[in-house]
């Protein structure tokens, strides 16, 4: 084994296709690779254990006294014993990540993945990305119940992802190469609470609700058509973004919008934004604005002036 290993992966975000995706529709996710988290592998003193630094989380925990619903240490143990590996190595993990946590930027699944890598390097292993995200998969089955499937695959897969639950999502190669300002509202994206609020929604009024997921789905195909097409980009990326502002007309009109995000998204597009809409599950969490790739600088500003904490910018597809 070498001495000192170090892997990273990274942020993702959602396109199009959140909450419909809960009712059967497809949506599509890409790879943010402007955040990233990293795993860094250590040897430590003989007989001294593992042991796992979170520096972020102000965590330095030996594996042997982790609990079972530790995050990290599970995934840690996962990989260990797939790789045939002591349970206890002497190793120093340490872990740190540039995506903020419960943005919708796949934080957790990122920090997973690059310590998966990180022990595979370790043992001298080439990991591959559909190992990697099963691994990652199982943890976080057993950390979060029942998770979609999309993050670990878009961020183990390095490529945007088509998913509809219920079936392996599918990693596909864009044509299009596209910009994105993410914008990160500073508020915590209460996932669950939005989810279960449209739950109801749906189960009040089920007929209604249907139509809409079915338009958000119809947009997520004709998003991934695009994304597929050859041709000039200008004219695709105004349809894109055209794409962007109806797809957040039916998230407003199921209850997942807020004053900050559209003041966000209005802002954005008052500066030249092609499109905006929220990513994720609404409310809180982060916006998305695509931009011109050679001057994203106004729509930065405008975001910023408007109260995004963070701006993230952000190409897609071909260089």
């Amino acid at each position: 084994m070498t001495d000192l290993v170090s892997a990273s992966a990274p942020g993702k975000i959602i396109l199009v296709g959140e909450h419909a995706v809960v009712y059967g529709r497809p949506a599509i996710a890409v790879p943010v690779w402007d955040v990233q988290a990293r795993a860094t592998i250590a040897p430590a003193a003989p007989g001294a254990g593992c042991t796992l630094h979170a520096p972020d989380l102000g965590q330095i925990l030996p594996l042997a006294d982790a609990p079972p619903d530790n995050a990290l240490a599970l995934i840690l143990r996962l990989t260990l014993a797939h790789l045939s590996l002591p349970p206890f190595p002497d190793w120093t993990v340490t872990v740190t990540s540039q995506i903020p946590i419960a943005s919708g930027l796949g934080s957790g699944a990122a920090l997973a993945t690059a310590l998966v890598r990180a022990v595979f390097a370790k043992a001298g292993k080439t990991a591959q990305p559909d190992v990697v995200s099963d691994l990652v998969f199982q943890s976080e089955t057993l950390y979060h119940g029942t998770p979609s499937g999309i993050d670990n695959t878009v961020i183990a897969f390095g490529q945007p992802v088509w998913f509809v639950r219920g079936t392996p999502p599918i990693t596909f190669s864009p044509r299009l190469r596209f910009a994105l300002a993410i914008a990160d509202s500073g508020i915590a994206a209460p996932t669950k609470e939005t989810v279960g609020d449209v739950r109801r929604s749906w189960q009040a009024a089920p007929a209604k609700f249907e139509v809409l997921f079915d338009r958000m789905g119809g947009i997520a195909t004709q998003v991934r058509g695009l994304m597929e097409q050859d041709g000039g980009e200008v004219g695709r990326w105004r349809a894109l973004g055209g794409l962007f502002r109806r797809n957040q007309q039916l998230l407003a009109e199921i209850g997942v919008s807020s004053e900050p995000l559209e003041r966000l998204i209005e802002a954005a597009q008052a500066a030249g934004s092609f499109g905006a809409k929220l990513s994720g599950g609404g409310r809180g969490g982060n916006i998305i604005a695509l931009v011109d790739p050679a001057h994203p600088q106004p729509v930065i500003d405008a975001l910023t002036a408007a109260g995004a904490k963070r701006v993230i910018f952000t190409t897609v597809g071909k260089k």
